[in-house]
């Protein structure tokens, strides 16, 4: 096979992965309950096909089989998450012996593999007792978070020395606060605006534990959906909704994780609508002096936007689509399944944005995939035929490497997910795997997909 695209020595092939995505055994080791335990209980309805967190893909179990597997494709690292009730099932005080157990096996058999952890310390999961605290609206919670952080690093560190603060830390605030998809269910702009900002301040003060704990080679990051936002057209009120969609969803949390400050433009719009945070004397200082050393970039599909059609309801929630609409594009690839568009360039828009306006700091591809319903019609002889994920791979890997050939520093290249996991309201709805499970034996089964990366691991390229 000869290489077209040969990516730099050490990248880091890998797949990533979240806590109560894969692990199951939800009330079993020691656990607390976290807000998707406790939702699904409340509301199982909302989930599709009714499926909780209870069991998912039963990596608690099946740690080391999986383990195995990704060895068999290739990968060289692991991104995944520790579960914070698990860990500490109260979020705070004592420490679960059972959850230390657990994740100092699951490291150790990385390693044993030659598969570099990377651990992310919060992904969506709030310890239960901590949400009803308030969640990140209450300040108690955001330094229980430091402590928990604190304690990951002491029990850990010797071996960990990739760290990521937040996955996703935007989601929540959408999901949880504005849209109604995670619970807590709230729909409040201003509770939103708090909940980002705390979310801010907890991920300084992990940095800061970060730096005190002083692992030796080891580097903090952040993981970001960085969606960029597309205006519809020149016009200058498509291209200002387009730079308004950014500072929500992109800059609010890239600017202060990265260069250690808030967009002033943010600052603007917020106080103009009186819907500046609260914040505390030293929060600015904290945030500045705490930036990251890596960041993780998921990317699914792009943002495209245009000026508003309408005035909004200023009776209603404040939202940021006061400032812009959706916008479909005629003519787009599309993953039908998903409902999302497929494009490719915006992999690369991301990386020369950061490589031209954050420093050029170090980075990677944290997350990207794609996920299609009732994956068993393309089986043929057992196994998977996703050759329409392999396209997709390609395709963003082809930018990702024309990104590295233009100086960006792009150190690898992790693919949602190693196996299909539960997704949170859409439970197994959209496959993502390299490797499909069968929900009722749990037995695993490369896909076609994790077959080709085998060989591109192998080549380290295509």
């Amino acid at each position: 096979m000869s290489i077209h695209y040969a990516f730099p020595e050490g990248f880091w092939w890998g797949s990533a992965v979240s806590a109560t995505q894969i692990e199951g055994a939800a009330s079993e080791g020691g656990k607390g309950k976290n807000i998707w335990d406790y939702w699904y209980e409340q509301e199982p309805y909302r989930f599709f096909e009714n499926i909780g967190p209870e069991v998912t893909s039963d990596f608690y179990h099946r740690y080391k089989e999986d383990i195995q597997l990704m060895k068999e494709i290739g990968l060289n690292s692991f991104r995944f998450s520790i579960s914070w009730s698990r860990l500490i099932p109260e979020g705070r005080g004592d420490v679960n012996p059972e959850g230390v157990r657990f994740y100092d096996a699951v490291i150790d058999e990385l390693l044993k593999n030659d598969i570099e952890p990377f651990v992310t310390l919060f992904h969506f999961d709030m310890p239960l007792v901590k949400q009803n605290e308030g969640g990140w609206e209450n300040r108690a919670v955001v330094e229980a978070f430091a402590d928990y952080a604190k304690t990951c690093f002491q029990l850990f560190g010797d071996r960990v020395k990739k760290w990521f603060t937040f996955n996703e830390p935007i989601v929540p605030v959408e999901g949880g606060y504005l849209y109604d998809f995670h619970y807590p269910n709230v729909v409040d702009g201003r509770r939103a605006i708090q909940v980002a900002y705390h979310t801010m301040v907890a991920h300084a003060k992990a940095v800061e534990a970060f730096r005190k704990a002083e692992i030796k080679d080891g580097k903090i990051g952040i993981v970001l959906n960085l969606t960029p936002s597309y205006p519809r057209s020149g016009h200058p009120a498509d291209q200002k909704a387009a730079k308004i969609a950014d500072l929500f969803f992109n800059r609010s949390f890239l600017d202060p994780a990265v260069l250690g400050e808030y967009p002033a433009e943010l600052i603007e719009i917020l106080k103009a609508y009186d819907h500046l945070p609260q914040t505390e004397e030293g929060d600015a200082e904290l945030i500045r002096n705490h930036t990251v050393d890596l960041l993780g970039v998921n990317y699914y599909q792009p943002r495209r936007v245009k000026a508003k059609d309408h005035l909004p309801n200023t009776e209603g929630p404040f939202m940021p689509e006061w400032f812009f609409d959706a916008y479909e594009m005629p003519g787009r690839k599309m993953n039908p399944y998903r409902g999302w568009e497929i494009y490719e360039k915006g992999l690369y828009d991301i990386m020369i944005n950061l490589r031209d306006h954050y420093g050029n700091i170090e980075s990677f591809v944290s997350e990207n995939g794609m996920g299609v319903q009732n994956e068993e019609r393309f089986m043929q002889n057992g196994i998977i035929q996703d050759d329409y994920r392999i396209e997709f791979f390609k395709g963003h890997l082809k930018w990702l490497h024309q990104a590295i050939q233009e100086g960006c520093r792009v150190k690898g290249y992790h693919v949602w997910t190693f196996m299909d996991n539960w997704s949170w309201m859409n439970a197994y709805k959209n496959r993502y795997g390299l490797v499909s499970v069968d929900l009722k034996t749990q037995k695993r089964t490369i896909k076609k997909s994790g077959e080709w990366m085998k060989l591109v691991t192998r080549n380290n390229g295509f």
